[in-house]
C-alpha cells in the first residue's frame, strides 16, 4: 500500500515557477510515480512520470523543457519543478503511483492517488 500526500500548489503569475512535492510512504523498489493534472471540465492528463529505481523519466509534450520530475530517496518524496508557467497549466495536480516497472501515461494504470493540489496561473 502506497500513501501519497501532495504539497506546494498555489497561485503564481505567468512566467513564474512552483515546485510540487509528493511524499510517498510505503513505496517499493519497483514503484513508478507520476503527476497528472485535471482542469475544470477536462480529463485527467499525464504530466510527467519517473521510475524510482532507475530515475527514468517521461514527460507530456506540453511540459517538456519547462517541468522536471525528480526523487529524493532519503525523504521518499517526488518533486515536480514547474518553470515558465502559463495560464494553460492551471489545474488540480495529482500524484499517482503504481508498483510496475514502467511509466504509464493513463490514469487507469495507477493504483494509488494523492488528494490533489490546486495550481493557478494568472495572466
Amino acid at each position: 500500500q502506497v500513501q501519497l500526500v501532495e504539497f506546494g500548489g498555489g497561485l503564481v503569475q505567468a512566467g513564474g515557477s512552483l515546485r510540487l512535492s509528493c511524499a510517498a510512504s510505503g513505496r517499493t523498489f519497483s514503484t513508478c510515480v507520476a503527476w497528472f493534472r485535471q482542469a475544470p471540465g477536462k480529463e485527467r492528463d499525464f504530466v510527467a512520470g519517473i521510475r524510482w529505481n532507475t530515475g527514468l523519466t517521461d514527460y507530456a509534450d506540453s511540459v517538456k523543457g519547462r517541468f522536471t520530475i525528480s526523487t529524493d530517496n532519503a525523504k521518499d518524496t517526488v518533486y515536480l519543478q514547474m518553470n515558465n508557467l502559463n495560464p494553460e497549466d492551471t489545474a488540480v495536480y495529482y500524484c499517482a503511483a503504481r508498483n510496475r516497472l514502467w511509466i504509464a501515461t493513463t490514469p487507469q494504470a495507477y493504483d494509488y492517488w494523492g488528494q490533489g493540489t490546486q495550481v493557478t496561473v494568472s495572466s
